[in-house]
C-alpha cells in the first residue's frame, strides 16, 4: 500500500486503531488524543522540511501538519481525524490540503473535523469519559498537557456537574511502542524497499569514490540515488567519513578529502513512506584494502556474522551483542591492540577502547525505533533482556575504531571500520534486507574495479 491509495476499514492503520480501542476499553475506556508533529522554523520565513510524528502516522496514514487524532472508546467507538480546513489562499503558497471532508473519507475515519475547531470539540467529548489517553512524550507538542487541562476545565462547564469528568490521565507512549515493535506485512514490505534503495545509494557512492574526492561528493551521490528512487528523505544525516574521520562515530559529511590509501566509512539510509533504513559500509577509496585494513575488516565482518546467528526467536536482544564482543575482543588480542585473556578483556572492558557502542538497535519508522530492550512486564530492578520475536527489525553493526597511541601498532592508526545491515527476525534466522550492497571484502574490491569499465 502506498501513501496515496485510498484506505479502507481493513487498512493497516484502521486495524491498529481497533487494537488501541480494545486496549483502551480494557483500561475502562475514555478518550485518546494524539497530535502530529508541529512545523519548525529554520530561520526567518523558512521552515524545516516537514516530517510527521511517527506515532500519529502509525495510526492514521496522514502526513499533513496541524492534524489531531481523537479516539473515543465506548459503547460505539469513534475515530475522529481533525485536520486543517481548505484554504485557497494558503494553498497557493503551501500546496493543496486534503481538508476534513476528503481526508475523512480517503483515510477511513468515522468522522473528520476542522482542527481549528478542536477547542470546541474536545470539551464535549471529555464529558462522561473515564480517562484521557495521550502521548505525552516525543514530538506531540510541549503544550499538550496544558491543552488537556484547559479542555478538562471547559468540560466541567459543559457538564455543570451532571456527568463525570476524566479522573485519570494515561500515557500511550509505551502501549504504541509495543505495537510498533512487531512490524506487520505492509511495514516489512516498505522496509525492504527502503533497504533496496539505500543499498543502491551505497553502491553508487562506492563506485563514485576516488583518491582526492571530498566527503560531500559522496554524500551527494547518496542523496541523488535516494530521491531518484522515490524516497522522500534521508532517515538521518548521512555519515561520510574519510581516513581518520571514520574514528568519529557520528562524523557528518564535510570538506575532508579521501587520500590514496584511506578507508571511507559511510553510514546512510533513506526514509521511504515513513520507514527508515540504516546501512554502514567501509571501503578503500583506491579500491584495494591494505594488509592492516583487511585484518581489522575481517575481524569486524566475522563479528557481524556471529551476531547475525543470534537474530532469531531462540535468543534475546543482547545475545548478538555478546557474540560480537567475543569475536572483536579476540581479534583485538590477536592483532596486538589489547593484551591478556579473552575473558579478562571482556570482563574488564578493555575492548571498549576500540569498540564503544552496542551491536544494534530497533529499526522502523524511526532509525532508532521505539520499544524497550528489556522485557516490559518484569520487575523493574530485574528485567531480563527481551526475547526476540518474528517481525522485529534490528540493525547488526559491530565496529573497530583505532586512534593513534604509543601503545597501539602504528599500522592500525586512524582506521575506523563499521559494517551494518538491517535484519528482520524470523523463526529460521535473520532476513538481511540490505545485502544489495556487498559486504565481503573481495566483492567490494570487485565492485570498485567496475568504476573503470
Amino acid at each position: 500500500m502506498t501513501m496515496t491509495e485510498s484506505l479502507t476499514s481493513d487498512s493497516p492503520f484502521a486495524r491498529r486503531r481497533r487494537h488501541l480501542f480494545d486496549w483502551m476499553r480494557s483500561q475502562g475506556g475514555g478518550v485518546a488524543v494524539l497530535s502530529t508533529a508541529p512545523e519548525r522554523s529554520r530561520n526567518r520565513d523558512n521552515q524545516y522540511a516537514y516530517r510527521h510524528d511517527s506515532d500519529f502516522f502509525y495510526l492514521t496514514g496522514f502526513v499533513e501538519p496541524g492534524a489531531w487524532l481523537i479516539l473515543v472508546a465506548g459503547e460505539q467507538d469513534r475515530a475522529i481525524l481533525c485536520c486543517l480546513g481548505k484554504h485557497p489562499e494558503r494553498e497557493i503558497w503551501d500546496g493543496v490540503r486534503w481538508g476534513p471532508e476528503a481526508a475523512g473519507e480517503h483515510f477511513g475515519f468515522d468522522e473528520a473535523r476542522d482542527s481549528e475547531r478542536l477547542d470546541d470539540l474536545m470539551p464535549e467529548l471529555l464529558v462522561g469519559a473515564e480517562r484521557i489517553f495521550a502521548v505525552l512524550t516525543g514530538t506531540q507538542g510541549a503544550d499538550l498537557p496544558q491543552r488537556l487541562q484547559r479542555w478538562t476545565q471547559a468540560a466541567a462547564g459543559v457538564s455543570r456537574g451532571a456527568r463525570a469528568l476524566p479522573a485519570h490521565w494515561t500515557d500511550l507512549s509505551d502501549v504504541i511502542a509495543e505495537m510498533r515493535l512487531i512490524k506487520d506485512a505492509t511495514e516489512l514490505d516498505t522496509m525492504r524497499r527502503a533497504a533496496a534503495i539505500s543499498a543502491r545509494g551505497h553502491v553508487r557512492a562506492m563506485q563514485a569514490a576516488y583518491p582526492g574526492c571530498h566527503e560531500y561528493e559522496l554524500e551527494a551521490e547518496l542523496l541523488y540515488t535516494f530521491r531518484k528512487s522515490g524516497a522522500q528523505s534521508v532517515a538521518y544525516d548521512s555519515i561520510v567519513a574519510a581516513g581518520a574521520n571514520a574514528c568519529v562515530l557520528h562524523h557528518r559529511a564535510g570538506h575532508a578529502v579521501a587520500h590514496d590509501g584511506d578507508l571511507i566509512l559511510i553510514d546512510a539510509g533513506c526514509e521511504l513512506d515513513g520507514y527508515a533504513s540504516d546501512i554502514t559500509r567501509t571501503f578503500p577509496v583506491n579500491g584495494r584494502f591494505s594488509g592492516p585494513q583487511r585484518a581489522l575488516y575481517d575481524v569486524v565482518l566475522e563479528a557481524q556474522r556471529a551476531a547475525a546467528l543470534h537474530a532469531t526467536r531462540a535468543f534475546d536482544f543482547n545475545a548478538g551483542h555478546e557474540a560480537a564482543v567475543r569475536v572483536l575482543a579476540q581479534g583485538m588480542i590477536d592483532l596486538g591492540l589489547i593484551a591478556g585473556s579473552l575473558d579478562a578483556a571482556i570482563e574488564g572492558g578493555a575492548y571498549q577502547r576500540f569498540y564503544m557502542h552496542r551491536t544494534g538497535h530497533w529499526l522502523g519508522m524511526d532509525v532508532h525505533d521505539v520499544g524497550t530492550y528489556r522485557e516490559p512486564a518484569a520487575n523493574p530492578g530485574q528485567r531480563p533482556w527481551r526475547k526476540l520475536a518474528p517481525g522485529m527489525v534490528l540493525t547488526i553493526e559491530p565496529g573497530i575504531y583505532v586512534r593513534p597511541s604509543d601503545d597501539v601498532p602504528e599500522k592500525f592508526w586512524n582506521i575506523g571500520i563499521r559494517i551494518e545491515d538491517d535484519a528482520i527476525v524470523t523463526d529460521e534466522g535473520p532476513e538481511i534486507m540490505t545485502r544489495g550492497v556487498p559486504v565481503e571484502p573481495q566483492a567490494i574490491e570487485a565492485l570498485m574495479r567496475e568504476r573503470a569499465c
